[in-house]
């Protein structure tokens, strides 16, 4: 028979739970709603006298005792010591999931509603890791349809409230606050969130693949912004090692999504476009359609890479429909960008420009600026085309400055470069050396290729890393 005195103290639970009535009530309410005696409660593990001890409200019982008594009564752990109704927790979890059903068939505000009232019931009863969940669902929401520094404030919100819980537990909010960061121009301290996580990760071993592969894959977006191409390149080839040890098959074609931009950074067309289709097949199989769009959105991409502008043209258009029917608008504005680039080269100059303008409404500092850049590059490509080199410059120039705040050196440069040269065709010689030096010093200033020192790989046998190379 167990003692008591060893279990006399019950710690409080991870998720926060407050009970509206005692615990002792609570466990003689049960107990006579059985119908048992103290002693057939007790027995064998406790005595009838310790039972009504408790009941009496005189001692706290541990969470050992309490889950004890839980499987005699034949309650759930939670409900016994919490008072929390049963299957509360799953009636949660189905909510969200009716949520991201409601997002996925474009109904977002009815989604978002669904949420917060989820929020308010799991925060009525405490539930301080499901209230975090829910809020990182809702931020993930918020950034699909372009309420960046909202999603980014839920993002907030859910990593605070999970402060004292270990670091994996966190992963979700952070990768959320990084990814809010990144979309709003803000690329290198998206890196910075997500290499200092991975550093603290690795630093006490390998407590948790899952996250480290969800991390990993989501630095390869920034590092690529940033021109780090060797460390987006080693980051897929950490990620796909760990990939074997993650049952998550959606996690997994994320991250063969991203592994797809590595690829075609690399030139390497083919191995994109088989990643692309592992993703694109789990997407499909689960009816995903957010991210099956972007599946398409990358396929985009690698046709005009390859100058099949009539098929790139079919799947941007295509990406960019599921995306506004899925009520992911921010999303869809930033395909359209690239898709204008096409209807341009397709020789579609008027419409492609009329475009960019409309897209421009909902893009700028702070919310999508580096395709906000990526519009007003395109803007002045076309304005110098027509020979408007006053508006060509006035373009080229907030491109820059967007690519300047955001950091994206490799855009950058590039972008300097056609600004140079027009100032140049102008005969504005000075001007078109200062344009050239600023790009050329940002590309090569400390930190810009490097970010400072890499972050610890996971600590996993080398063959294995050498299975998952990018």
């Amino acid at each position: 028979m167990n003692d008591p005195e060893e279990e006399a103290e019950m710690s409080a639970p991870a998720t926060g739970e407050q009970p509206s009535e005692p615990v002792g009530a609570r466990l003689q309410r049960l107990r006579a709603e059985r119908g048992l005696t103290q002693r057939a409660l007790a027995e064998p593990g406790y005595t009838a006298a310790y039972v009504s001890t408790l009941e009496a409200g005189k001692a706290r019982a541990s969470e050992t005792v309490l889950r004890y008594f839980a499987e005699r009564l034949q309650v759930g752990y939670e409900e016994l010591a919490f008072g929390l109704p049963a299957g509360l927790r799953s009636q949660i979890r189905d909510g969200i999931a009716e949520a991201n059903q409601l997002v996925e068939a474009g109904d977002g505000e009815a989604a978002e509603e669904r949420l917060a009232e989820l929020t308010e019931r799991a925060g009525a009863f405490g539930l301080v890791d499901l209230v975090a969940e829910l809020r990182t669902a809702l931020g993930a929401f918020l950034l699909r349809r372009g309420a960046l520094a909202e999603g980014r404030e839920q993002f907030e919100q859910a990593e605070g409230l999970l402060a004292d819980q270990p670091l994996p537990a966190r992963v979700p909010a952070i990768r959320g606050r990084a990814t809010a960061h990144y979309l709003e121009g803000d690329v290198r301290y998206s890196c910075y969130l997500l290499e200092s996580t991975i550093n603290e990760l690795n630093s006490g071993g390998l407590p948790d693949p899952v996250s480290l592969m969800l991390l990993y894959a989501s630095a390869i977006g920034p590092y690529l912004e940033l021109g780090a191409l060797e460390r987006a390149t080693k980051a897929a080839g950490l990620a796909l090692a760990l990939a074997p040890r993650v049952e998550d098959p959606v996690a997994v074609a994320g991250l063969h999504r991203s592994v797809a931009r590595t690829h075609v950074a690399h030139g390497r067309f083919a191995e994109a476009e088989a990643a692309l289709v592992k993703a694109q097949e789990v997407y499909q199989q689960w009816g995903i359609r957010v991210e099956l769009a972007q599946c398409h959105w990358m396929r985009g991409y690698l046709h005009a890479q390859h100058g099949r502008l009539a098929e790139a043209e079919t799947e941007l258009r295509t990406a960019a429909a599921m995306l506004r029917a899925s009520g992911a608008a921010f999303y869809a504005v930033q395909v359209e960008v690239e898709l204008a680039d096409v209807r341009w080269r397709l020789g579609h100059t008027a419409e492609a420009e009329e475009l960019l303008g409309r897209l421009l409404e909902g893009l700028g500092p702070g919310r999508g600026a580096v395709h906000a850049a990526a519009a007003h590059r395109l803007l002045g490509l076309i304005r110098e085309r027509a020979d408007d080199l006053e508006a060509a410059e006035r373009h080229y120039r907030t491109a820059v400055d967007l690519q300047r705040e955001a950091d994206v050196t490799g855009d950058l440069a590039d972008t300097t470069r056609l600004l140079g040269d027009l100032l140049d065709r102008q005969g504005r010689s000075r001007e078109a050396m200062a344009a050239y030096r600023d790009g050329l010093i940002r590309l090569a200033r400390p930190g810009t290729t490097t970010l400072g020192p890499a972050p610890v790989p996971p600590p996993i046998p080398e063959t294995v890393q050498g299975r998952g190379g990018a």
